[in-house]
Parts: C-alpha cells; sequence; structure tokens
C-alpha cells in the first residue's frame, strides 16, 4: 500500500497491508506528497518491523547530473534507517544506491518499463531482486516472464489505483505545458485536463475535441482494479501486489487494504468463499475515491471502454471523518476531524478485522467540552459521543449520499 504520510502509513498497516511505500523528502515521483523526513523514515521502519510488516523508499526520479551528489549523501542516511527496499528506476541511481546504500535491496521502479524477461535477467545480473513490471503487460506476458527468469526473482505488478496514459509514467506533458516534470516527481496531470481546438483565423472560438462522441476528455483514463481476478494474478507467478496512491486519504488507505487483504486470505482460505464474497469486495472498493474502474492491459489493451470522456473528477460512496485516536473517561471518542458532518448523522465505524457499524452521532463536543452542531473545520480536534461501540484504530466514514452538497 503507498503513504503519503505516518498516519497514512498506520492506517495501511492496521487494515491490512503487508508492506508500505512511502518517499522521502526528495527524489520521488510524489513531491506534492507530505513524505518523509530521514527521522520519520527511521522510527516508521521500526514501527513496521515491531508489527513483523515492511516498508520501502522510493527514489525513481529520472535523475539528472546536477541531482547525483544529493542522492548519494541521501543514500548514505538511508542505509541506517532500516528500510526494508528502495525502489529506483534510473540506472546510475540504481549504481549509487548499491555503492552508497549497500544495505538496502533495491526493488526496480515500474517507470523502468521492464516489458520482456531479458530485461528481468539482466536486472538480476545487476543484483536486484525484486522487479515492478511494467503495466503494459498481460497477464499472459507476465506468466512467460516468470516461466524465464529465476524463481527467487520476484514480480511485483500493480493491481489497483490510477492508470497514467503514457508508458509507465514517461510523460513529457507537464513538463512542456508547466514546466514542471512529471518524471521528477512534479506531474501537474495534464492528461485529466478538458481539451479544446481553437483555430488560428478565429481566435477565442474554441471547438470541442471528440475522441468520440462522448466528450472532450481525450487521455483520461479509468483507476485500475483487479480484485475480481485474484486466481489469474496468482497464476501468472506474481509475487507482491502493490496499489497506486500516495496522494490518497487514510479512507482510500482503510478501505483498499482491507478490501484486498480480505479477498487475498479468502482465497487462500478457499476459493469457495472469495466467490461468495466478491459483492463485498466489490462493494467496498466502490466506497473508495476512484474514477470507474478497469482491468488495464492485463486481458489485452484498453480500448475506447477503458476511458472516461464526460468528466475528470473521483467518484467516491463515502465521506472520510477520521480515525479513534483516544477514549476520554466519558467513553466519548476523540478524532482529528476530516470533512464536516453533524450531530445526529448516521455514519459508519470500519474496523481493520471487516466489521462495519452504523452508528448515530449523538453528540460533537469542542477540547474544552464545548458542544457542537456541526464540524466544520478540517484537522479540529474533536470528541464524538456515538451510539455503537467504536475502539482506537477504527475509521469513521459517512456516506456520500447523505450530503452531496458538502463534497
Amino acid at each position: 500500500m503507498p503513504a503519503g504520510n505516518a498516519e497514512i502509513l498506520k492506517i495501511a498497516y492496521d487494515f491490512g497491508a503487508d508492506a508500505v511505500y512511502i518517499g522521502g523528502e526528495a527524489y520521488g515521483l510524489r513531491a506534492k506528497a507530505d513524505n518523509f523526513s530521514i527521522e520519520e523514515i527511521t522510527s516508521c521502519a521500526a514501527y513496521a518491523h515491531a508489527r513483523g510488516k515492511k516498508m520501502y523508499v522510493t527514489a525513481n526520479i529520472f535523475a539528472h547530473n546536477t541531482d547525483l551528489n544529493g542522492i548519494r549523501r541521501y543514500f548514505q542516511e538511508l542505509n541506517q534507517t532500516g528500510i526494508d527496499g528502495l525502489i529506483i528506476s534510473d540506472a546510475g541511481v540504481v549504481t549509487l544506491a548499491k555503492e552508497y546504500a549497500p544495505d538496502i535491496p533495491i526493488h526496480l521502479s515500474t517507470q523502468a518499463n521492464t516489458t520482456n524477461y531479458l530485461s528481468f535477467r539482466f536486472w538480476w545480473e545487476q543484483g536486484i531482486r525484486r522487479v515492478v513490471a511494467a503495466r503494459e503487460l498481460s497477464l499472459r506476458e507476465l506468466a512467460e516472464i516468470r516461466s524465464q527468469i529465476p524463481a527467487e526473482m520476484e514480480i511485483e505488478c500493480f493491481v489497483h489505483g490510477a492508470m497514467c496514459i503514457s508508458y509507465s509514467g514517461r510523460c513529457l506533458l507537464s513538463n512542456y505545458f508547466t514546466g514542471r516534470d512529471a518524471n521528477r516527481g512534479l506531474c501537474t496531470h495534464p492528461c485529466r485536463w478538458k481539451y479544446t481546438l481553437n483555430e488560428e483565423t478565429r481566435p477565442g472560438e474554441y471547438l470541442p475535441v471528440f475522441e468520440n462522441e462522448r466528450g472532450t476528455y481525450i487521455f483520461n483514463s479509468k483507476d485500475l482494479c483487479m480484485i475480481g481476478h485474484i486466481p489469474e494474478l496468482l497464476e501468472a507467478g506474481i509475487d507482491s501486489f502493490k496499489v497506486e496512491g500516495r496522494m490518497k486519504t487514510g479512507l482510500y488507505a482503510a478501505t483498499v487494504a482491507r478490501a484486498y487483504r480480505r479477498a487475498i486470505d479468502d482465497y487462500f482460505a478457499d476459493p469457495a468463499r472469495y466467490r461468495e464474497n466478491m459483492p463485498w469486495y466489490l462493494s467496498e472498493i466502490e466506497k473508495s475515491t476512484n474514477r470507474q474502474f478497469t482491468t488495464g492491459f492485463y486481458f489485452g489493451k484498453p480500448d475506447e471502454k477503458d476511458q472516461i470522456y464526460g468528466s475528470s473528477t473521483y467518484h467516491t460512496e463515502s465521506i472520510y471523518l477520521g480515525i479513534a485516536e483516544a477514549v476520554d473517561e466519558k467513553g466519548r471518542i476523540r478524532i482529528t476531524q476530516r470533512n464536516k458532518f453533524y450531530t445526529g448523522d448516521e455514519i459508519e465505524i470500519m474496523s481493520p478485522e471487516g466489521a462495519d457499524i452504523s452508528a448515530v452521532v449523538r453528540g460533537i463536543y469542542t477540547e474544552n467540552g464545548e458542544a457542537m452542531e456541526s464540524a466544520p473545520h478540517a484537522k479540529q480536534k474533536l470528541f464524538l459521543d456515538l451510539s455503537g461501540p467504536c475502539r482506537p484504530g477504527d475509521l469513521l466514514r459517512k456516506s456520500v449520499h447523505r450530503e452531496q452538497a458538502d463534497l
């Protein structure tokens, strides 16, 4: 699972992730995420290991000459943090990692565009034991790669999250339009913009650009979702399932991690149970932020059905209210509020174990004990009187259909 800050990292672990990948303060491809200092990386790695989990750090920019000295220093610092892997795409950066962070295993990023078994073998000879395969591969191709590489070499694949319109993320649109380089962590996502045509002799007259008759979002892919295809992924020989979303919320981390954790565990326990529980997995995934779903390249090349033409906005069925942090002497739940809600609202309490409990917000109180009718201020510390049982670590969410106006 991805995490943009320490709170989301802990949520991802609590709700079922075996490993979390994060970005440091530099050299990753999500510069706008909160990201982690060296001190935070060290403490979060210790937190993970105390729970039998793993933590990886991205350093997957395509480096320029001016980056190299800083990367040398950064890797020397990371080598002391206890992390379980570095995710790298640039061959030069791989060379630096082997020299300056020799104690950390290297995972090859999907940005390296590894699409055939000879490339996998090449990276194996360079000492890399896990490759995050290019997203442009089918299950058939992945199965062939599995059969042609060392058994000890691990294949990791994205199974959920936003898809890039360019080849495994190598995009120049953002740099061209805004000067912000997608390959150095600053993508402005121009693939999601609405485009029009301006004819030279008619300035100010904008004509729609249609990929077909439905709209003008011509690069706007649906999101990947493979929760309904766990058996096929395993049969192809994939060792690690990866989720996109270091810019997403704690609700996304909890919902997606819990759904995939349960799907995987159900399948290994009893394939019939996995099939029977499919409606629950799909219903849960729909509650996380998404742009509708596709299976990407896994079953063949995407076509017009894998695009969204009318809008680039996200769809969600739930609003994130906060995480239960503690219970006070009056039995009230302390949270750091994330979205607006009201006294009297019916909400849902998500537990990491899988139970969902409906509850009514009987009261909202400030840290000073003042009663409130609503919670309008983001990041405000609040105490909630709930009608249902809630424990520290549970996540609170509310159906989006109850209050469209606040989105």
